[in-house]
């Protein structure tokens, strides 16, 4: 055996090495791979349940804000109804409680003059 066919030996177990290696860096790539599709059609179906419950509770959520704006409008309409209720009988109460009250207050200076008119004759009376 000469030396070029000792070099072309060489060469030809360096290839199959390499060779070989590039087998198991192909093997464990295409292992990994296996690996993270897995996980992607995992996290594609956790993603797509999330989605299904996000867009179920959006639904709700909705659902629940146009409960409260009819809350919110009926709640005005009462305060607006009050308000004009209490205006209502404010002016139906307050115009004769007034009346009464100056009624009573002119009864009583009445009372007081008659008083003291009758307490000064009473006394002129009596002085005379």
């Amino acid at each position: 055996m000469s030396a070029s066919d000792w070099a072309a030996a060489t060469v030809a177990v360096a290839v199959a090495v390499l060779v070989g290696g590039l087998l198991v860096v192909l093997a464990s790539l295409a292992r990994a791979l296996r690996a993270v599709r897995r996980t992607l059609d995992e996290l594609r179906g956790e993603a797509l349940a999330t989605v299904s419950e996000l867009r179920e509770v959006a639904a709700g959520a909705a659902d629940d804000a146009s409960r409260m704006e009819a809350l919110l409008e009926t709640a005005e309409a009462t305060v607006a109804t009050l308000d004009s209720a209490s205006r209502v009988a404010y002016r139906t109460v307050s115009g004769p409680v007034v009346k009464a009250l100056a009624l009573g207050s002119g009864t009583r200076q009445a009372v007081r003059r008659i008083r003291n008119g009758r307490q000064g004759n009473g006394r002129q009376g009596n002085g005379r």
